[in-house]
């Protein structure tokens, strides 16, 4: 598992681990109930509070993305693929959404789309 900091980033530090270990898990990088680092190491291996890492880890168990066993540590919980793909589908639209607007501030067509992705998908 690779986790990076960001100093200058807007986004909290307990934020950037949260949202990185839960795309991990979503990307299937992370496989179901494979442990997680605990959150003393990880907390020393990023140079951070332990507070910090475990805000991070309540949170994402608390949104069923892991779950704990004392004195064994911290698992990646078994997710339902339909709800992965969900989960997915919309980030997808969003970063449609967010290509839509750019297309449009720059006068783009659906068809300059369209060539442009399926160049993409060559590459």
């Amino acid at each position: 598992m690779k986790i990076f900091i960001d100093n200058k980033s807007d986004s909290p530090i307990y934020d950037q681990i949260y949202s990185q270990i839960k795309s991990q898990i979503i990307s299937g990088e992370l496989n179901d109930d494979e442990a997680l680092p605990s959150i003393r190491n990880l907390a020393k291996d990023l140079r951070i509070s332990v507070i910090t890492t475990k805000r991070a880890y309540d949170e994402l168990e608390r949104e069923g993305f892991i779950y704990t066993i004392a004195a064994k540590g911290c698992f990646v919980a078994p997710r339902n693929k339909e709800l992965l793909r969900e989960e997915n589908l919309k980030k997808i639209e969003d970063y449609m959404e967010k290509i839509r607007q750019l297309a449009a501030s720059c006068n783009l067509g659906l068809e300059e789309l369209i060539e442009m992705f399926k160049y993409t998908m060559e590459g």
